[in-house]
């Protein structure tokens, strides 16, 4: 990965971070350069190969706007007040080069927030003003772009709440996943029922911190084994709570703890996992939007035990899964945890919830399909 003077690809897809589950879903959609400022903790190098990536800080993003012959720009939503500087930056860029005589630049935008983060007014003066002007961008940046799709009908919500005006072009896709090729592979070690997985295995896959209930997942813990002794919990991730996975990993040995695995070995787990448990809890300034955690359990076929903040928690409520008030007690989780593994469904039966075409790769490809400037097949 070379820093760029200029882009390859007229198709660019303009992120904040860029994390492994984007390379992968890359291959997946019309080919585009993704011009990124950082990577996540789970960027996967070996997943980059034959992909156009640059990394870039917001004047680079603008010069590389200025220099490339962009037709079609993928931008972070517009409620992302993180990447909107960067974001205007650039589209003000593409408006340079327009006024010099430049081609216009079709923008779009995939849309999962479902908290506003203008809904309330910060305390102190500095926070404020820096409020207003995030405003201001927000504005801007939604005027400029031509095509939106949101992940959820509440993120559509939101934005018809949020600004006066919709794109010429909008949609919902709801964002869920299809399910995973490698869903069936009974080339897993020790996996006697590849189908089905093992009915007592529950999953916490993500970040060990508090937005992601991890803290009464481990509360939890106890009480879910006193009335399903057999039940084991396995830990996947990282995060601030880490010493508190070892230590419960250390004094349960129920509970196995993964740090930070690659992808290949989540997709293990997640094969033989028969549940997935992730109660997220609302933050000042965040909630979540879907969980990419829930996204890929549910690929795998997993019952989902979570909280009604997620954005596709009327869907999963839908699909008997088990859907949490978000100050749900350690009590309620553990109970809901018990209710998972004794739940019957074989993964089969979860799996033909789920739409043919993941919704985020249907979702991207509608996001570059602009009649007025069709893109090559």
């Amino acid at each position: 990965m070379a820093t760029a003077t200029s882009l390859q690809h007229p198709r660019v897809r303009l992120y904040d971070q860029v994390r492994s589950v984007h390379l992968e879903r890359a291959r997946e959609l019309e080919p585009a350069a993704i011009v990124f400022r950082s990577k996540r903790y789970d960027f996967d190098e070996d997943l980059t190969d034959g992909l156009e990536l640059a990394q870039a800080g917001t004047i680079a993003a603008a010069r590389l706007a200025l220099t490339s012959r962009i037709t079609h720009l993928e931008i972070n939503e517009p409620l992302y007040l993180d990447a909107l500087p960067r974001t205007a930056v650039t589209l003000f860029a593409i408006g340079l080069r327009r006024i010099v005589g430049g081609r216009r630049v079709t923008v779009a935008t995939y849309a999962i927030e479902n908290l506003d983060p203008f809904a309330t007014t910060p305390p102190r003066f500095k926070t404020r003003v820096r409020r207003g002007i995030e405003r201001l961008l927000a504005e801007y940046v939604w005027r400029r772009v031509d095509n939106a799709v949101f992940g959820t009908a509440g993120a559509h919500g939101l934005y018809a709440q949020s600004f006066r005006t919709q794109p010429r072009r909008h949609s919902t896709v709801e964002a869920l996943p299809s399910p995973c090729p490698c869903v069936g592979d009974a080339s897993d070690a020790g996996n006697s029922d590849s189908g089905n997985g093992d009915r007592n295995s529950v999953v916490f896959l993500g970040n060990f911190g508090a937005r992601k209930g991890f803290s009464d997942v481990l509360a939890a813990w106890p009480l879910v084994r006193e009335s399903r002794p057999d039940a084991r919990l396995t830990l996947l991730g990282t995060g601030s709570q880490l010493d508190d996975a070892r230590a419960a990993a250390a004094a349960d040995p129920t509970i196995t703890l993964h740090i930070d695995p690659p992808r290949s070995e989540i997709h293990a787990h997640l094969r033989t996992a028969h549940a997935l448990v992730l109660p997220s809890r609302r933050m000042p300034g965040w909630r979540e939007q879907v969980g990419l955690p829930i996204v890929e359990a549910l690929a795998h076929g997993c019952e989902i035990v979570t909280t009604d903040e997620t954005g596709i928690a009327d869907w999963l409520r839908e699909k008997r899964h088990r859907v949490l008030p978000s100050d749900a007690s350690a009590a309620r989780i553990a109970g809901a945890i018990a209710a998972a593994v004794d739940a019957d469904r074989a993964k089969a039966d979860i799996l033909a919830t789920l739409p043919a075409v993941d919704g985020r790769i249907a979702a991207g490809r509608l996001l570059f399909d602009d009649p007025a400037h069709p893109v090559a097949r």
